[in-house]
Order: C-alpha cells, then structure tokens, then sequence
C-alpha cells in the first residue's frame, strides 16, 4: 500500500514535468546525466563491459568517450520519455521523420499487414508512438508489462495517446489472430535477451556470443508478412530519422534463424556506425551459450 502510494506521487512528479518545454527539459537532463554517471554512478560497469566486450579493437581513453556520450544520451531520453505524456501529434511528427514509407504504405494499401522489427536505439519510444501517426494502419506495438501496475497503467496511457494498441508480449499471437480481418502493423522489440530457457538461437552479435529472440520470425513465418526494420538515426538532440528498410519480404521462403539473423546484422552496422545511442545498461549478455550440440549457430545457415 505504501509503496503503491509513492508511485502515485512519482507519477503526479513526472506528470508535472512532463508540462515544461523541451528546451528546459534538456537543461534537467544535463543535471540528470552529472548526477547519474559522475555522482551516483549508474551501471557505469555494465556499460563499460558492454562496450569493451564490444569493440575490443578500442582503446581504454575511445571506450570511455562512448561510455560519456552515451550517459548524456541516456540522460536526454529519460526527459524525452517523461514528456511523452504532453507531447503533440505536431511537434511528434517535426522530431521524428520517416524515410521509405511508401514502400510500406505499398503493402498496407493492398489491404496487406506488415511486421516492424525495431530496437533499443536511439528514442524507441517516441518513434513507436509516431508509428500510429504516419501509417494508414492499425498499430499494435508488442511491449513487456512493467512490475508496478501504477506505473505500468501510466506508460499504457502515454503509449496509446496517438492510437497505438497496446499488446502485452504474451498475448502477441492471441492479438494478431482478433485482429486478422483489419489491415495492421504490429511492431517488435527484437534486442533484448530472450529468456534463458528461450535462447534456441545463438550468434556471434558484437563480437560476443547472443541468443536472439524468435519472436518476430516465428510470427512472420506463421503469417507470411512482410518484414521491415526500423533503422533509427539520431539527428541531433530531440530529432529522429527512421528508414523502413526491408528485411523480408516473404518469409516463407526464408530458412530457419534466417528472419533473425538480418535483423541482427541491422542492428549491428547501426551500432557499429553510431555507438553511443543503443540501451548499454542493460544486461544484454547475462545468460551464456549452452553446450553446441544444444543451440545453433548462423554458421547452421551458410
């Protein structure tokens, strides 16, 4: 009961400050990253393992320059999702621009659903909202429940403003099969570790050993729709550019593990190209690879 009762007053805080200008906002957020990376620390070893582990061909002095850039970046999103709950369709639509939508819009007005892979880079949450504002769809965003309901009601509420249907990740197959008669984007989160018991397939992603989630391509395959990613760019502070970039256009002539790993290979040119804008806090790599005879490996697809 206490304990719902803080949420209630750290959602009325967030609330509030979701109400000032973004040009404020960001002065926040300049305090936040000084308090998070030089005060408090935040996951600074996570992320410093992450990114060695990563570019190990990087000096020391190279790591620690995406290590900061990507804090301050980390610092700006954390504003930018809080001011989701204000944000205009207007202003939306100014900060995030798409790029190749007609290639998209070519299925959708053939009365043809598509599937969007996307990812922790760059500002997923504002490009996800802005999904439902720039295609002639319905827009069903796959997303992981939040432990504290209150919290979780709120983020529900902000990431629905603009038409989006939420779909919690359980219910993905449940939803797709109420929704078949309509014509529908439904978008995935496809860069996070699976759980343990669902890493089935393993690759070699930033030069690491990475079970990769299945989810889009078993849909995918089940369905025979399109596939496309979302390869996000960040212009300059509070600015996006996506390109729908196609991954797979019939999936039932793809192999298996095949869906999964182009959007490995995507993603890691993204991060490669512009480091310091993916989700190095989390633990992308707690859980090891099993024994070889156990997984598969994308050399299974040459």
């Amino acid at each position: 009961m206490i304990r719902k009762g803080f949420s209630h007053i750290g959602i009325f805080l967030l609330t509030s400050i979701s109400l000032l200008p973004l040009f404020i906002l960001y002065r926040l957020a300049d305090v936040l990253y000084l308090l998070v990376y030089h005060v408090f620390g935040y996951r600074k070893k996570v992320v410093r393992e992450n990114l060695s582990r990563s570019f190990p061909e990087k000096s020391p002095a190279e790591i620690e320059v995406i290590e900061k850039t990507y804090f301050k970046y980390l610092a700006s999103l954390v504003i930018e999702i809080v001011k989701m709950k204000s944000i205009s369709k207007k202003e939306l639509n100014k900060r995030v621009k798409f790029k190749n939508v007609d290639l998209v819009e070519a299925y959708l007005q053939n009365k043809e659903s598509v599937l969007f892979c996307s990812s922790h880079y760059g500002n997923y949450e504002w490009v996800c909202m802005a999904i439902g504002l720039t295609f002639s769809a319905e827009h069903f965003p796959i997303y992981k429940p939040l432990t504290s309901e209150p919290f979780d009601n709120w983020f529900l509420k902000m990431r629905s403003k603009f038409g989006n249907h939420m779909v919690s990740m359980r219910q993905t197959l449940r939803a797709i099969q109420a929704n078949k008669q309509i014509t529908s984007v439904f978008t995935f989160g496809s860069d996070q570790a699976p759980p343990k018991d669902e890493s089935i397939y393993w690759t070699t992603f930033l030069n690491q050993e990475s079970s990769i989630q299945l989810g889009i391509e078993k849909i995918a395959k089940k369905t025979n729709r399109p596939v496309f990613y979302l390869k996000t760019s960040y212009v300059k502070r509070g600015y996006y550019e996506v390109d729908c970039v196609p991954v797979c256009l019939d999936p039932s002539k793809t192999v298996e593990f095949e869906i999964a790993e182009l959007q490995a290979r995507i993603l890691e040119e993204m991060i490669n190209v512009e480091p310091a804008y993916w989700l190095w806090s989390h633990r992308r790599w707690k859980h090891k690879r099993p024994a070889p005879q156990e997984s598969h490996r994308a050399t299974d697809l040459v």
